[in-house]
């Protein structure tokens, strides 16, 4: 049965995708792959298709409840980033210095490695590498601006530099800041729209309109019928808390976002960023953003609140009270902006692990594979989940498969009502933390006191 659902409300990127996005044809019936992979992301169309490129003969199925991109991975920021969940400092201290440049490499890697499959695979996502720039708007942002560029000097393999007043005049207020070359602006949904076509032509089967309700070795229950595989591979991210075997593995967080109307190429040049150009400032309650290739702002920040029992609805996608914060907080950092008027409004769930550090795990013994935990840092990292999984199952000897996310498992989340009570104290504890440094103009104590908490 045809869905109802009209997929481009979605989000501005599925809006403005060049796709009619009607669904494939769902599972018929019970079926047997080499490979079942639950999840139509990235994490799983990149786990596709690079285990295609180990060994062309697998025959491989995604099971999917939407269609392909239907989750963040199709309304996400459109930052392809060298960012992982879990910091430099973080991995230093669990696993040393070497394996936290390594693990650093790998994500900046990464970032190039999505621009080369784009361009081979002719899947035209709008990549543009053109860095990000991160203004610092008082002094202890500013402090943090340097701090964060002395310590990637001492790991030695992030090229952050410092950014002067003057080169980031275009924000109101702006310090200085600094600048990430390892970053690339794109088109979400074109990008995973466009590789579950390059996989569908492979031979891959994506079965849209499906969805999982349970899995286990081997073996994986939809509405539709029982797909038996010699390799499961569990690629969820927010939405796994919706399964009963990952409900407390992963907290679903929203992230909301906006888009502009185009804006003239007199405006962009009076604000500074460049096509390719991401950009964020150092506040604690995150916000992102990028000019998008048809000239947009698409603008988004973490501040919808976490619900009870890990809920997921369509209804939380959409908060008025978010997107008006939204809407003034790009005004307060661009006025050129301000006028503009607010053309889509759209949200979704990230996935959240209880130590804010993302995996890629496999167990040979169960034929079970699994992957994400990216807190929003997912576009590229789930390709680098794709490459390692890919790697591990095929047996395939490489450096992925003994970087130090390799294995790792995070805590599980706290029973209700204390998942819920933390959570909000957290984002609570964001907001303090940026009212501490309006007042105190000095980097703020509460965010000290949190930031092991949040992978840092």
């Amino acid at each position: 049965m045809a869905s109802s659902t009209d997929y481009r409300t979605l989000s501005y990127w599925h809006d403005s995708v060049p796709d009619d996005l009607t669904p494939r044809p769902p599972l018929d019936g019970d079926a047997h792959y080499d490979v079942a992979i639950v999840g139509g992301g990235l994490t799983g169309l990149w786990s596709a298709y690079y285990l295609g490129e180990r060994d062309p003969t697998l025959r491989i199925a995604v099971l999917e409840k939407d269609i392909a991109g239907f989750g963040a991975s199709g309304r996400n920021g459109g930052w392809c980033s060298a960012l992982f969940p879990a910091s430099a400092a973080a991995l230093e201290r669990a696993h040393g210095i070497d394996e936290a440049r390594r693990m650093r490499s790998a994500m900046v890697e990464t970032v190039d490695e999505v621009g080369r499959v784009t361009s081979a695979e002719g899947i035209d996502c709008d990549f543009a590498k053109g860095g990000t720039v991160s203004f610092a708007r008082s002094p202890a942002q500013l402090a943090s601006a340097r701090a964060e560029v002395a310590d990637a000097a001492r790991f030695g393999v992030d090229a952050l530099s410092l950014l002067t007043a003057d080169r980031v005049a275009g924000a109101r207020g702006a310090l200085g800041g600094s600048f990430d070359p390892a970053c690339a602006r794109l088109h979400p949904a074109k990008l995973v729209r466009g590789l579950a076509r390059v996989l569908e032509n492979r031979g891959v089967r994506i079965l849209e309109q499906t969805e999982v309700l349970d899995y286990e070795p081997h073996e994986v229950t939809t509405s539709r019928g029982v797909v038996t595989a010699d390799t499961v591979i569990v690629a969820t991210e927010g939405y796994g808390a919706a399964l009963p075997k990952t409900r407390r593995r992963v907290l679903p967080l929203y992230s909301l976002m906006i888009a502009t109307e185009p804006l003239s190429d007199a405006v962009w040049d009076d604000i500074g960023l460049e096509h390719g150009q991401t950009f964020t400032d150092f506040r604690h309650l995150i916000v992102y953003g990028q000019r998008t290739a048809d000239n947009r702002f698409a603008f988004g920040g973490r501040g919808a609140r976490y619900h009870l029992g890990s809920a997921i609805r369509p209804g939380y996608d959409r908060v008025p009270r978010v997107f008006d914060h939204l809407a003034e907080t790009l005004a307060d950092l661009f006025p050129q902006a301000a006028s503009a008027q607010i053309t889509h409004r759209w949200g979704g769930p990230l996935g959240v692990p209880r130590d804010w550090y993302a995996t890629a795990s496999y167990e040979a013994a169960t034929g079970m594979a699994w992957a994400g935990g990216y807190v929003g840092d997912g576009l590229s990292t789930t390709n680098l989940a794709g490459r390692t999984l890919a790697d591990l199952i095929t047996g395939t000897d490489s450096d992925l498969t003994t970087l130090p996310w390799v294995g790792h498992r995070s805590p599980s989340w706290e029973p209700e009502p204390l998942r819920f009570i933390a959570s909000n104290l957290g984002l609570l504890a964001m907001e303090i933390a940026d009212a501490e440094e309006r007042v105190t103009r000095r980097p703020s104590i509460a965010a000290k006191i949190m930031a092991p908490l949040v992978g840092h």
